[in-house]
């Protein structure tokens, strides 16, 4: 049997790591970038058109690169972070394994130049799927200038699997969020087909979160600041009214390198326990100065996965941290033992009498008598609780005069509906009695007849007395972009006033009383976690997700003449009995049921 076990081409095994470490164009900024911020840049551009699958380009102000080192760069395990296998344990820097530039020249054209700053005359590469096809002396500034051409361009398989342009923009971003939030001492330049998305100058910690997330985030932060022998913890919490639905805003670093961790995330949740709205997620952004000793980096290619030596202790202090912070800003309840509370004790003299206590008796108690007149009392009230009076049984048993519907018995002369708890309407039906949830039914109301409009081009707008400003991080003004010619057909008129800011001029006819910010946070932040999902029904997501913040909400009270409303438009509805996300609307309680109730 002739020899099947070979070794593979320096090409093609460069491709294979490139698959591993360059997933898509967010990888290939991730990786430049941390690669400027190990050469000492104060001052990182990063330049990108068509969502980085056509050009990218990063230019530092780092220390640069000899001819010799440039070229050696795109060898793979080229690096000069680690010499001996115990540097894996020490490591500092954001780059360590020499794979990066192997990867990104193996699947794309790349051109670098760079200079020290030391000298005249810097060095110009070109390398194209790992060949190098020129290298020359040029005149350049000092630092280093990637430009890369092409991504995939010889591996059509991975091209055709990357998303659109707004996915893949938002995964760029993304990774300078997360890199510019660690080095907040580092001025970032973000540009996506010439227009500026970042401009972040070099400040402290709070000011760097602000200038990522817009304005409006700085009345949400809380400081956390805890040093303990493990480690020093320190960073910004979100208050708990202003946590979202969906996560978006959660960070954690350790020693500036930006990590997902799970276990972590729990511990946060933990410390929030009892006071975040139901189902809602609070920002943070969370910073682990540790001994590089006491974790692994190096047990995923794209090193964001970090293993913590004591995890378990590391737990308890993130929980611990967390809570002190929300106790001091008084978040939480808290007892302040520093209240003075004045008690006034009898202080007694020697001289004072001291006299036994009066007992006073009646001597005609008859303790039986008073218990049976209660007994008799209480019975009495019971049995009103027991038997309704007449009017109820009269809201319950009449019938209203209706033409037959959809799946259920004809409904018989006027009758009145009665609200249960403030979330359900009663009604009497000849098979037994039809419970209608308000808010879903309302909800379907609302889907069908804007669905309706949108679809026949009859969407009404009104116009809002006092406009809305919205300041937006760039992620959610690239969305909100591509949702506005959708928004625009259902009513909205939102416009684009300068960079990340937009103003809510009108409103379709229905939300003239719900909160629009809060309902196109929920449209963003959905969009953001299942766009390809979305984009195939784009009109139906939207107004499910519309429908369900202009439905009238559990709790308020109905009258007959609204309770007659939502009963007539939800049955003139084609599809009554569900919501547009499937929830069941109308139950129907039969005679049978009733009457096994009381067997």
């Amino acid at each position: 049997m002739p020899d099947i076990i070979r070794l593979l081409p320096d090409a093609v095994a460069n491709q294979i790591a490139a698959g591993e470490v360059i997933q898509r164009p967010a990888s290939v900024v991730k990786e430049l970038v941390e690669n400027a911020i190990d050469a000492g840049s104060t001052e990182i551009k990063i330049i990108v058109k068509d969502a980085g699958k056509s050009f990218i380009q990063i230019i530092d102000n780092g220390c640069g690169m000899s001819d010799t080192d440039a070229r050696l760069a795109f060898e793979r395990h080229a690096t000069s972070k680690i010499k001996e296998a115990q540097d894996l344990f020490a490591i500092q820097t954001m780059g360590f394994r020499g794979e990066a530039l192997a990867s990104i020249a193996a699947i794309a054209h790349v051109e670098l130049k760079s200079r020290l700053h030391d000298q005249e005359l810097g060095t110009h590469i070109l390398v194209e799927g790992s060949e190098v096809k020129k290298q020359e002396s040029v005149n350049c500034p000092k630092g280093s200038n990637f430009l890369i051409k092409n991504l995939f361009f010889n591996v059509p398989a991975r091209r055709k699997f990357l998303k659109t342009n707004s996915t893949e923009l938002r995964h760029i971003i993304e990774e300078v969020q997360r890199v510019a939030l660690s080095h907040s001492h580092i001025h970032f330049l973000l540009i996506h087909n010439d227009v500026e998305i970042y401009n972040l100058p070099a400040t402290n910690l709070k000011q760097r979160i602000v200038n990522i997330l817009g304005k409006a985030s700085v009345q949400n932060l809380i400081s956390i600041k805890n040093e303990t022998t493990l480690a020093k913890i320190t960073g910004f919490i979100g208050k708990p009214e202003f946590a979202k639905k969906t996560p978006g805003d959660q960070f954690f670093f350790v020693n500036k390198r930006y990590m997902k961790h799970p276990y972590f995330y729990r511990a946060v949740m933990r410390a929030y326990e009892n006071i975040l709205p139901d189902d809602t997620i609070p920002s943070f952004f969370i910073y682990f100065d540790v001994d590089p000793a006491n974790i692994d980096i190096n047990i995923h290619p794209t090193k964001t996965e970090i293993k913590f030596e004591n995890e378990q202790a590391m737990w308890q202090i993130l929980a611990a941290s967390i809570k002190e912070s929300l106790g001091k800003y008084n978040v939480v309840p808290s007892i302040d033992f520093d209240t003075e509370v004045s008690i006034d004790i009898p202080v007694r003299k020697k001289d004072d009498l001291v006299e036994p206590p009066k007992i006073s008796i009646n001597p005609n108690y008859n303790p039986f008598e008073e218990n049976q007149q209660k007994k008799q009392k209480e019975n009495l009230e019971s049995w009103e609780d027991i038997y309704p009076k007449q009017t109820d049984f009269e809201m319950i048993s009449s019938n209203i005069n209706r033409n037959e519907l959809p799946g259920f018995d004809n409904l018989e002369n006027q009758s009145k509906f009665l609200q249960i708890k403030n979330k359900y309407i009663l009604l009497q039906v000849k098979s037994g009695i039809m419970l209608i949830d308000q808010q879903r039914a309302h909800q379907r109301i609302i889907y069908e007849e804007m669905m309706f409009r949108l679809t026949n081009k009859k969407a009404t707008t009104q116009r809002l007395i006092f406009p809305e400003t919205m300041d937006l991080s760039p992620i959610e003004t690239n969305i909100l972009k591509h949702l506005n010619k959708e928004l625009r057909q259902l009513g909205f008129e939102i416009d684009n006033i300068n960079d990340n800011r937009f103003v809510i001029n009108g409103v379709p006819g229905e939300f003239e009383n719900v909160k629009v910010r809060l309902l196109l946070d929920a449209l963003m932040n959905e969009y953001k976690q299942n766009e390809q999902e979305i984009s195939a029904k784009m009109n139906e997501w939207m107004l499910t997700i519309m429908s369900k913040f202009a439905s009238v909400n559990y709790g308020k009270k109905l009258s007959q003449q609204e309770m007659n409303n939502i009963f007539d438009r939800l049955f003139a509805c084609q599809i009554p009995n569900y919501t547009p996300d499937g929830k069941t609307i109308v139950s129907i309680l039969s005679e049978e049921d009733l009457e096994n109730l009381f067997n």
